[in-house]
């Protein structure tokens, strides 16, 4: 049986524990590190891993907030749009009151006048208004980009108003919204889109003609082509009671190409109002009736309408220049008819707006949610633990008090102590 002996020296045995006693101390200093920063990793290299984790949410956060900024200032320029919107609306509505009352019958040129000069403060109010700009100077109603002044008009030529731009609405995207509603769909007529037209008079000796509404169908095929309807002779048969209309229809096309045809009406009942049809080819593109009492010499003119402006300008022209209240009644059925269509699209483009809020305030949700996954995720990968970091720090604190208590009493045991 063999016996083995280990000599430690002195020396080693005390640079051993040493070497164990800073290495303690490093760990309860880095413990104390981390529970006042609260974070359990406080540099790349305590957790190169976690770090990166932190430092990608830190970074897709920051984006976020800069996302969420400019959501802002987009909410804040579709919210003018769609105030600016609501006050177009609400002028419009008193100009259609006003119209209505310039076609009372009881009314006398003079008071038509007086309807016209408060219908045209109000019209140029209008345009005001549809040329509003936001805080940074953009139109507020510029569609996919246009000029300081979106609406021009009105203008001597035909179209009476241009829109200085480009039509259309730019899309929105998963964390952002456009900062202009499209104003060309808003107050322009597009003849394929709108089929918006206004029938304007002239009436031969003795004539009482008034035309109904427009109504418009198959507009690719009309095309924004203008007519013009002339009267040659109006049949009247005592005997039936019928009234047969002959016409002389022309045609103007788009490219300028003039086509005419001859038209007689099927007899209707005398005092009854005449269907008036157009068609182009087998289709039917435009539609309306002659009511009052027509007569040979009479004709109407038929042009689509440029805009809702425009529309306003031609009633304040037929109001104004209205002799009798037959012309007033013309004037007055004719922009009705066309503000109503106008109306209908200032609406529909104000309920965009509206919903391009609603979705604003959706991705506010859905960005709110991501900044709070993305919070969590960053606090997973570097935040401490605030309870274990305690009891880490406690249980380093202790083995490091024991460790230098064991050493104080180690470093007496010497043989030189004894043999002194």
């Amino acid at each position: 049986m063999s016996s083995s002996f280990y000599r430690v020296s002195t020396a080693n045995m005390y640079d051993a524990t040493l070497r164990n006693l800073s290495a303690r101390q490093k760990t309860l200093v880095d413990l104390q590190e981390n529970l006042t920063a609260g974070k359990r990793v406080v540099r790349p290299s305590d957790d190169p891993v976690a770090a990166a984790q932190a430092e990608r949410a830190l970074t897709r956060i920051s984006r976020i907030q800069t996302e969420q900024r400019a959501l802002d200032v987009q909410r804040n320029a579709i919210a003018q749009a769609e105030s600016t919107l609501g006050d177009a609306v609400g002028l419009v509505q008193e100009i259609r009151q006003l119209v209505v009352g310039a076609g009372g019958g009881a009314r006398k040129p003079e008071d038509r006048k007086t309807y016209a000069h408060q219908i045209q403060s109000l019209r140029e109010q209008l345009t005001q208004v549809i040329n509003r700009k936001d805080t940074n100077g953009v139109p507020l109603l510029g569609a996919l980009g246009s000029a300081l002044e979106p609406f021009t008009g009105p203008l001597l030529n035909n179209p009476d108003y241009l829109f200085a731009g480009l039509p259309g609405q730019a899309a929105s995207s998963g964390a952002a919204i456009p900062t202009t509603v499209d104003g060309h769909a808003a107050l322009m007529f597009d003849p394929v889109r709108d089929g918006v037209y206004t029938a304007t008079v002239t009436r031969g000796a003795g004539s009482s003609l008034v035309t109904s509404a427009i109504t418009t169908s198959n507009r690719e095929a009309l095309d924004g082509a203008q007519y013009a309807l002339a009267v040659n002779t109006v049949t009247v048969d005592p005997v039936a009671g019928t009234t047969v209309v002959d016409y002389t229809l022309t045609k103007t096309a788009k490219d300028g190409t003039v086509t005419t045809s001859n038209v007689t009406t099927a007899p209707v009942k005398t005092g009854q109002p005449i269907p008036i049809t157009i068609n182009e080819g087998p289709d039917t593109v435009m539609s309306f009736s002659l009511t009052g009492t027509p007569a040979a010499g009479d004709s109407v003119a038929l042009q689509p309408s440029s805009s809702l402006m425009g529309t306003i300008d031609s009633a304040i022209r037929g109001i104004t220049d209205a002799t009798d209240s037959v012309a007033a009644s013309q004037a007055v059925g004719q922009a009705l008819a066309n503000i109503d269509a106008g109306m209908e699209r200032l609406h529909n483009m104000r309920g965009y707006a509206g919903e391009l809020l609603n979705r604003a305030d959706r991705i506010t949700g859905d960005q709110d949610k991501r900044s709070i996954q993305l919070e969590a995720d960053r606090s997973r990968a570097e935040d401490l633990d605030m309870v274990q970091g305690i009891s880490d720090f406690q249980n380093a604190s202790v083995g490091y008090e024991a460790a230098l208590k064991s050493y104080a009493q180690v470093q007496r045991l010497s043989l030189f102590n004894f043999i002194s």
